[in-house]
């Protein structure tokens, strides 16, 4: 290994590094303990260190963001692809939405910390458009297969999302931890809902 590989090796290790310590204190004490200060003492540099690999705490949240969306898009277009139907992707896709929200509280609350993202923001970054894109096109399957072609499938993703982001939201102000299958019927039946106006034939 040349010397020049060697130095673009250490520098995504220490990366990494900064990175591990950062979600380790996320773990322990929540989005809003994190800081440059905790980081640096956590892996035992100093702090303008840190700022050589990242130029502020918002940008090492915005990694987090991106790897969240990216898990999310992931778990969304795998069971999507375990079922033919559109009515039966989006239900399945409603509840694999529902059980990420609370297996990854902590990824979820950065996501979607300040309510749904707007359209310009989804455009910015590749991995919350991946996630969109995966709801849009099972709406668009749906709305094909229907008698309402002319539905506004962009109206159909926002109510979609606004359904799952809702509820989920709901869940996590009332109580710790992930909610019992009675909550989850909540779901169920708002989805139901969605997806019977949707391929109404």
């Amino acid at each position: 290994m040349g010397i020049a590989e060697r130095k673009i090796r250490q520098k995504e290790e220490f990366r990494a590094s900064i990175l591990e310590a950062a979600w380790l204190q996320v773990l322990s004490d929540g989005w809003q303990s994190l800081s440059i200060r905790k980081i640096a003492d956590a892996i035992e540099y100093s702090i303008p260190v840190i700022y050589n690999h990242f130029e502020n705490k918002e940008a090492i949240l915005l990694e987090f963001t991106k790897e969240g969306f990216e898990k999310l898009a992931d778990t969304l277009a795998e069971v999507k692809g375990r079922h033919l139907e559109p009515a039966a992707q989006l239900e399945a896709m409603a509840h694999a939405y529902w059980d990420f929200a609370f297996e990854h509280k902590e990824y979820y609350q950065l996501m979607f910390g300040l309510g749904i993202p707007a359209c310009d923001r989804v455009n910015q970054i590749a991995e919350m458009k991946q996630m969109a894109t995966v709801m849009i096109s099972t709406i668009k399957e749906a709305i094909a297969m229907s008698s309402r072609k002319d539905t506004d499938f962009f109206l159909k993703y926002h109510t979609y999302l606004s359904i799952l982001h809702g509820l989920v939201s709901i869940q996590m102000i009332q109580k710790e931890g992930k909610p019992d299958e009675s909550k989850k019927m909540i779901l169920q039946d708002a989805i139901s809902g969605f997806i019977s106006s949707l391929v109404t034939v």
